[in-house]
């Protein structure tokens, strides 16, 4: 059965940069699966893609032997979300918006086989993702698949120890636009650089009690580089239709500056 390569340097406190896949596309994962991150997450809680769609990608990360992790990040911190992405081959999770420790146990537990969990045995391209037999699979899976918990919420982070002490969870990662819109003030005013900036270094601060690798989701390598000095270790860089707004841009600006939308910073 594979290793999880990126779940092992975690581990080892080693910083692991991957991207997000949002556009719902086959071949675009097969492609990036070779570009040399060491893990894609397939996000099927803000974009288009259905679950079978997902289940191809999956497979297209796994096949392409380059080490590429495929990893969901599932539509919300329920059992059946979890188990259906793992049964569909992804070799971890992202669970969005976790608010407190019992909903930590409970995500930690669905990543899980029994005794240690309450994942159901069944499905059968998990095996084929994790380039097993299904008697190895059910008997290691619960060594190798990645858990990562989402902490995006201001009063998550007021009990952030409560989530990262759990037994199980390998990573908690940042969502930067959820955590700042839960700290918008009454009348709708964001939070300070400072008042951001603090929140974040209490989760970073909680992992690193924990043992936990912390994650973050930033849109530029000099930002992760940034991050990376700070002590983060999984982060998010960009996302596929980021990095294809980015290029294609740039490109037709050149030529066009005129024509250039000032909003494709937000994708």
């Amino acid at each position: 059965m594979r290793t999880n390569a990126v779940k092992a340097a975690l581990k080892q406190g080693m910083p692991q940069v991957g991207t997000w896949l949002s556009l719902g596309n086959v071949v675009a994962a097969r492609f990036l699966a070779r570009a040399g991150f060491p893990w894609l997450t397939v996000d099927l809680e803000h974009s288009h893609t259905d679950i079978q769609t997902a289940a191809h990608m999956f497979a297209a990360i796994a096949d392409a032997h380059t080490d590429c992790l495929p990893l969901a990040r599932v539509p919300s911190a329920r059992h059946d979300h979890i188990k259906r992405a793992l049964d569909c081959g992804a070799m971890g999770v992202v669970v969005p918006m976790v608010m407190n420790g019992g909903e930590a146990r409970m995500m930690v537990a669905a990543t899980r086989y029994p005794p240690q969990g309450d994942r159901s045995v069944g499905g059968n391209l998990h095996a084929l993702n994790a380039d097993a037999s299904p008697s190895v699979y059910y008997q290691r899976a619960n060594n190798e698949i990645l858990t990562v918990l989402q902490i995006e919420h201001i009063k998550a982070v007021e009990v952030a120890d409560d989530i990262t002490s759990v037994p199980g969870v390998d990573a908690i990662f940042v969502g930067p636009n959820d955590l700042a819109a839960s700290m918008r003030a009454a009348d709708g005013t964001p939070p300070t650089t400072d008042e951001f900036e603090a929140a974040l270094a209490a989760i970073r601060q909680s992992c690193e009690r924990h043992g936990v690798a912390p994650g973050l989701h930033v849109f530029s390598v000099e930002e992760a580089q940034q991050r990376i000095d700070q002590g983060w270790r999984f982060l998010a860089l960009n996302s596929d239709l980021k990095f294809l707004l980015d290029a294609a841009s740039a490109a037709s600006r050149v030529f066009h500056p005129d024509r250039v939308s000032g909003d494709l910073a937000k994708y």
